[in-house]
């Protein structure tokens, strides 16, 4: 090699990043895991990178059936304070127009079956009879509303962890002012979803009348049937995305967000259609039957946060495989965490070959063994340096491994 090739190597070594050297050596995992195996061991490593399994690994990892069920528990507390003063504030209107009431009870009962009715946990009898909200109503509401919007703050941790991430930095005041905003967006769209209901079943009944068609044959209920699965769908995907971007704050690229939530709203379409007959057999226990409602509405609850959690996995995943940080670390970031890594392999080197070396000089002898002590202290004084070293950027710090 000449002797200008030797310095144009030698000063592009020296002008290389630690996130240079840190990428290679991610690369050369990489291509190592990619190696091919065979047998038993290549079909366990094969199931092992399946994304699904991955999905689930991850979800594991980071607690989420734990998560799921505190957000569950607190979610049968926030679904009762958040109907009361819905009725309470909106109670007139309910009252007054029985065809908006029927479809949002509806809606109501596909998000949580069982949960308004003559043998739900809230009879509807009781819920058109609830008082107008007053004075005093106003301060039980307050606490309520709190009651209500502290399960959107749950949800917005569990999910963060889902993602690795820390909790939020905004100012508390901001973050339950923007929850409550999201907790009556919810409350927006569900409404809206009722009013859609009802116009496509009027246009469904306009459609039939013009073609002289049965609107009770077996055919028009299918049709009713699919266009309020259909409706159920893009309510629940709507939720789901804000969830995730919104709620908790990840910035989430639109590519990997929708394919998430639209899965995430067929997994719970599904769990709705056979509602009842998830939650019969779970209540069923005659033990259980003073409270068998309020059980099956637990395990409902838990049945959706689970799916929630899972489906934040697989965005999560997906971000992943596609080399998408949701830190979004800034160069300067991304250059401490850089160093971060290559300062932590160093000592965890630096420790191997100390353990190494005094190992070999316990059975040392003569000038060997003076060699070895040098080298010892060499290692110790180097050891000794990066433990002096600053420490980095916390926030900037390298996330557990999946």
């Amino acid at each position: 090699m000449s002797r200008t090739q030797s310095a144009t190597s030698a000063h592009g070594a020296s002008n290389r990043k630690p996130s240079d050297a840190v990428e290679t050596a991610r690369d050369e995992a990489r291509s190592e895991q990619n190696t091919p195996k065979g047998g038993i061991a290549g079909l366990i490593d094969r199931v092992m990178k399946l994304k699904l399994v991955r999905v689930f690994q991850n979800y594991g990892n980071n607690g989420g059936p734990l998560l799921a069920s505190g957000m569950s528990y607190q979610a049968v507390f926030a679904i009762f304070a958040a109907i009361w003063v819905g009725v309470s504030i909106f109670g007139a209107i309910l009252k007054s127009d029985e065809q908006f009431r029927g479809a949002l009870l509806a809606q109501l009962n596909t998000a949580v079956p069982g949960l308004i009715g003559d043998k739900g946990a809230i009879s509807t009898d009781a819920l058109l009879s609830a008082p107008a909200l007053g004075w005093t109503g106003a301060i039980a509401a307050l606490g309520l509303i709190w009651t209500a919007i502290g399960w959107l703050g749950s949800t917005r941790s569990a999910v963060r962890l889902i993602f690795n991430l820390p909790g939020p930095t905004t100012n508390f005041a901001i973050l339950k002012l923007r929850d409550l905003a999201l907790a009556i967006a919810f409350a927006v769209v569900l409404v809206i979803s009722a009013a859609l209901s009802i116009a496509s079943s009027s246009a469904l009944g306009f459609v039939f009348g013009l073609f002289g068609w049965d609107t009770a044959s077996a055919g028009a209920e299918i049709i009713a049937r699919v266009i309020g699965l259909v409706v159920v769908f893009v309510f629940d995907t709507i939720v789901l995305g804000g969830t995730y971007r919104v709620l908790s704050g990840v910035p989430i690229p639109f590519k990997q967000l929708l394919p998430g939530a639209a899965l995430g709203a067929v997994v719970m379409g599904v769990l709705k259609v056979l509602g009842s007959s998830l939650l019969g057999g779970a209540t069923s226990n005659p033990l259980l039957a003073s409270f068998a409602v309020i059980i099956g509405i637990l395990i409902w609850f838990n049945l959706i946060c689970q799916v929630v959690l899972i489906f934040a996995s697989w965005i999560a995943i997906s971000m992943s495989d596609a080399g998408i940080d949701p830190r979004k670390l800034t160069p300067e970031e991304a250059e401490a965490e850089a160093l971060q890594t290559e300062a932590d392999a160093h000592r965890q080197v630096l420790e191997a070959q100390h353990a190494q070396v005094a190992s070999e000089l316990a059975d040392a002898r003569g000038l060997r063994r003076t060699n070895l002590r040098r080298q010892l202290k060499h290692i110790d004084r180097e050891i000794a340096a990066e433990k002096s070293a600053p420490v980095i950027d916390a926030k900037a710090a390298t996330p557990p491994p999946k």
